[in-house]
């Protein structure tokens, strides 16, 4: 455990009870080192080959008590790549929750003219990638499966997260309990204080649109330009955070299906497929595929409406449609390494390592009773994606309840917002709340696309309009681009 100090208690204490003022002129320092941990450590190997800098930041577990308990926040940093004319640092995150940040530095040739102006840091957010993390003993990567058609699958839902809560319950309670997101933006404004910057400028993507939200509403004044690409609705976020999508997920659907015509595919090859895994189990490849699968196979390929990842999806439905009519079929690598993360946990696990947080945001209905009476009065309306994003979580087990309300977000701050009306996983609508939760914020939407996170995608307009406000700090108006 790394050894307390004095310093760092009282910082940390001025930003749990305080967070308004600014800090204290006594900042906890950074410990840069390099980056690489130990043989076929590949991130690590690439950050340093990049010229990055890796560090460790002391923060406590429960900022009521700062002379408590401690772990170690982890981050890396490339300085800005033209010093004379630096003006700060920008920090990154990638959503989830449970996505680690500090790849995300190595994006600075995708943004050479932000890049040269600041520091581009990734914080690993508490408990994930190398930032103290917490085991959840799994074999997924995500808790997100269909209920089913009937009460029987349902049962077998409440079984699958009743099971996963367990897997995680073997941590620290105190720690379980400490992994919300406002202790997160705490975190943050700790890293901010040790990189010796008076304000933080921020990036953050989808989860990371509420994380750059919480952060504003606890410590605006030491906030300077924030970017929130494809927000969550502020009001949603918590174990039902999916519970929005299903008719943004038809939408989706029906847009890859124009597409995917001329190939023989469409939405009906999506619900044959789904039916006749719910009779019964499939396999692909060396993978036995089920009803509770399928539609989290078909949301995950429908995040990105790129003609790229359009054509993959094709070929994974093809796959299915095969395999569902009993014929020998050989995944391709992306649809087996989605299988082998399904049944095996092999993969990122970012929901694995984010559960601890949603968990600890918002509090769960703990009645099985209420998820199935929801998803069925919604069934008929949302026949394929209701029974996956109404269905319920770990967080109705879950050992320990949130110590803290979940934030209301309510402030003019400024920022920049990134959307797509099309969105898939984050809703337009909760993108709109977000905007209106944010009063001093300004969107530019990319109009007629099903895309969930929009910056650094190929999009011109977009790109732009972050470039311009990063580097000028003068926010466009409201405005779309087509």
């Amino acid at each position: 455990m790394p050894k307390k100090t004095a310093i760092v208690a009282a910082l940390v204490l001025a930003a749990a009870l305080t967070p308004a003022t600014p800090a204290t002129a006594s900042t906890p320092s950074i410990t840069w080192h390099g980056c690489t941990t130990g043989p076929g450590d590949s991130l690590g190997a690439e950050l340093d080959k990049a010229g990055a800098q890796c560090g460790d930041v002391v923060v406590p577990v429960d900022y009521r008590r700062p002379r408590g308990r401690e772990i170690t926040v982890a981050l890396a940093r490339i300085k800005a790549t033209d010093p004379a004319r630096r003006r700060g640092a920008v920090l990154l995150n990638p959503g989830g929750p449970g996505g680690p940040a500090m790849e995300l530095v190595l994006a600075g040739a995708s943004m050479p003219e932000i890049a040269a102006e600041y520091d581009l840091v990734g914080m690993d957010p508490r408990f994930v990638g190398r930032s103290s993390p917490l085991r959840c003993a799994w074999n997924t990567d995500t808790f997100t499966r269909s209920a089913g058609p009937d009460v029987r699958s349902f049962g077998e839902s409440v079984a699958f997260a009743k099971e996963l809560a367990r897997g995680c319950s073997g941590n620290d309670h105190e720690l379980l309990r400490a992994a919300s997101t406002r202790n997160t933006a705490r975190d943050m404004d700790v890293v901010r204080a040790a990189l010796g910057e008076r304000k933080i400028s921020y990036i953050g993507a989808s989860y990371g649109t509420y994380l750059g939200a919480v952060y504003l509403q606890m410590f605006g004044a030491r906030a300077d330009r924030f970017v929130l690409d494809s927000s969550v609705d502020p009001e949603v976020f918590g174990p039902g955070l999916l519970r929005p999508t299903a008719p943004a997920l038809d939408a989706a659907s029906r847009n890859w299906a124009k597409s995917a015509a001329g190939q023989g595919l469409g939405e009906q090859t999506l619900r044959d497929i789904a039916r006749a895994a719910e009779r019964r189990p499939f396999k692909v490849g060396k993978y036995t595929v089920d009803g509770h699968m399928v539609p989290y196979l078909f949301f995950a390929g429908l995040y990105d409406d790129r003609p790229a990842s359009q054509a993959e999806f094709a070929t994974t439905v093809r796959t299915l449609r095969d395999a569902a009519a009993g014929l020998p079929v050989t995944p391709s690598a992306a649809l087996n390494a989605l299988l082998d993360g399904l049944t095996t946990g092999s993969g990122a696990a970012t929901d694995r390592a984010g559960t601890p947080v949603v968990c600890a945001d918002r509090a769960a209905s703990r009645d099985p009773a209420t998820y199935y009476r929801d998803i069925q009065a919604h069934r008929a309306a949302e026949p394929l994606f209701g029974p996956l994003a109404r269905n319920i979580t770990p967080c109705a087990f879950w050992p320990v309840a949130p110590v803290e309300p979940a934030t209301r977000i309510r402030n003019s701050s400024p920022a920049l917002l990134l959307g797509s009306t099309g969105d898939p996983a984050t809703p337009y609508a909760g993108q709109l709340a977000m905007r209106r939760a944010l009063a001093g914020s300004r969107l530019v939407t990319v109009e007629g696309v099903y895309r969930h996170s929009v910056f650094l995608k190929g999009d011109a307009c977009v790109d732009t309009a972050v470039r311009d406000y990063l580097l000028s700090g003068a926010l466009p108006a409201d405005r779309t681009c087509r």
